[in-house]
């Protein structure tokens, strides 16, 4: 359990990742974090503009070091972007220091949800849900292999996703040692 204490949720563009981490956060009294927040922090540019300016690639770099520094922080709820899994580092360093839940969601729903805002790049300029199962067939298998916990998201209310993590996440740490992951 060394090292499991910190939360973090992983999962597709519109799965609910950063609703369902402030309500996870209040439940257990732990800080609230979110690389994609974090990076446009930083940076003082909203993701969509780092995308134009930097590309991908440049977006990942800034991503990759804003995970390995929030991921070593103790005890925080912390909501990645959709493709933070894509990089070996991100999921060395998010399976290693902390309790993974991925969020799943139907490619019907990401694009219902991610269908209200303009601040997805990757969805640009593509028929959505094709665009959508692309990424989906490239990360799903990703996701899983660091997922302590896979927890759909679809058609259910912020607040039921979240007392759900907490409840088996309070579980999990009740482990003996020896049983548990970490």
């Amino acid at each position: 359990m060394l090292g499991k204490h910190s939360i973090f949720l992983i999962g597709p563009m519109g799965s609910g990742k950063t609703a369902v981490a402030k309500y996870l956060a209040r439940l257990l009294d732990y800080p609230f974090h979110d690389s994609d927040q974090e990076i446009e922090r930083r940076s003082g540019a909203d993701i969509p503009l780092i995308f134009e300016r930097e590309g991908e690639a440049g977006f990942r770099r800034r991503e990759r070091e804003v995970v390995a520094e929030l991921t070593a922080r103790p005890r925080i709820v912390l909501a990645t972007g959709g493709g933070a899994i894509l990089d070996e580092d991100n999921r060395r360093d998010l399976a290693s220091r902390g309790w993974v839940v991925y969020l799943e969601t139907s490619i019907e729903q990401q694009a219902e949800r991610a269908g209200r805002t303009r601040h997805r790049p990757l969805l640009h300029g593509a028929d959505p849900q094709a665009r959508l199962q692309e990424l989906m067939r490239a990360r799903e298998p990703l996701y899983r292999e660091i997922a302590d916990l896979c927890m759909s998201t679809d058609q259910r209310r912020v607040r039921s996703v979240a007392e759900r993590i907490a409840s088996e996440y309070r579980a999990w740490l009740r482990r003996p040692a020896t049983s548990a992951n970490g």
